[in-house]
């Protein structure tokens, strides 16, 4: 019981939470002139011929304060304005494109997170060995590299040198089943859309193309939460009831798994949240070298073309989707230490 009221004051803590990043993201359109905001209210091109009565409409020149209840009405009916790079809602923009960055980041996480730690974890308990060694290299290679780089050198050598991982969703083949008129679309997200509609032709090609994007991601990041989980691993390997088990003569393997391993995990929970949440900062890059049109390439070109209700979509969902991966890792947190619950 007490970790359900734990996660239900968490919840209820949301509310201001998520009130402070709509107030920041706000505050950020008002850099901007009333002509350039009235276009969050646009939902048409035929709008944007009365942009003066919109700011008159929604009170685009009143005090800061009113227009703020005015948009953060509108964003809660789902009015997130028009999209000049894409012609269409923000909305629907959303809508549409979500599922390839969701599909990425599915892919993507569960790689980064228990790769890391499992990688993090023999290199503490081989300390100073040749897997230790090999771990630490692979950490610094990663850490050291900036994700457009290795983007940039994933595509070269993967798909202009050996061509077997090409870029984009998929091949064309694989786009003329998805378009016709057999298939169906459960999710938009091709590989689970191929096994429910039992063709293994699109999934693995699928796969294919989320090959170089998911390591690009998984080869920057895993490197912070494999290098985490090491010093955490080391910290707790010389604690006094560690070496008291040992004494005792407790097996080996139940000190690491049992008892080192979570305590080791405490602060990784927390990296980790904060490195899932932070892929959709990733995705801005992995998208757009790899020529996968989800919300980051959106995101990309909506900047490049001042889409201002865009850019303000994409850092509002941005927000929100941190503070529900904090939400998260405060509730794995509670689970793994079970004190957090008691203060």
């Amino acid at each position: 019981m007490r970790l359900v009221t734990y996660i239900i004051r968490r919840l209820l803590l949301m509310i201001p939470t998520l009130l402070g990043v709509s107030i920041l993201v706000f505050i950020i359109s008002l850099a901007f002139t009333p002509e350039q905001r009235a276009a969050l209210y646009v939902t048409s091109p035929k709008g944007a011929a009365r942009i003066y009565e919109i700011i008159e409409k929604y009170g685009l020149n009143r005090p800061p304060h009113e227009q703020y209840i005015t948009w953060l009405s509108n964003v809660l009916q789902g009015n997130l304005g028009y999209s000049k790079s894409l012609n269409i809602p923000v909305a629907r923009a959303f809508a549409e494109l979500w599922p390839v960055s969701l599909e990425i980041t599915l892919y993507a996480a569960p790689f980064i997170v228990l790769v890391g730690i499992k990688l993090g974890k023999i290199s503490a308990i081989h300390r100073d060995k040749l897997p230790d060694h090999i771990s630490r290299v692979l950490a610094i290679i990663g850490w050291s590299l900036p994700i457009f780089w290795s983007a940039i050198i994933l595509l070269a050598v993967f798909y202009g040198a050996l061509g077997i991982f090409p870029p984009g969703r998929l091949s064309p083949e694989a786009q003329a089943i998805v378009r016709s008129p057999g298939w169906v679309t459960y999710t938009g997200l091709y590989t689970i859309d191929a096994l429910l509609n039992r063709n293994l032709f699109v999934f693995f090609d699928a796969l294919r193309h989320l090959f170089l994007p998911v390591l690009n991601l998984v080869i920057v990041d895993n490197a912070i939460i494999m290098r985490v989980m090491r010093s955490s691993m080391l910290e707790e390997l010389h604690k006094e009831y560690v070496i008291a088990a040992r004494s005792k003569g407790v097996d080996e393997d139940v000190i690491i798994n049992k008892h080192v391993t979570r305590n080791a995990l405490i602060p990784v929970v927390t990296l980790a949240g904060i490195l899932t949440a932070g892929l959709m900062t990733g995705l801005v890059i992995t998208e757009t070298v790899f020529e996968l049109k989800g919300i980051g390439y959106w995101a990309a070109h909506a900047a490049e073309q001042l889409d201002i209700p865009s850019v303000l979509a994409f850092a509002l969902f941005t927000g929100v989707i941190f503070v529900i991966a904090n939400l998260i890792v405060d509730v794995l947190y509670a689970y793994i230490d079970p004190r957090v619950r008691l203060q």
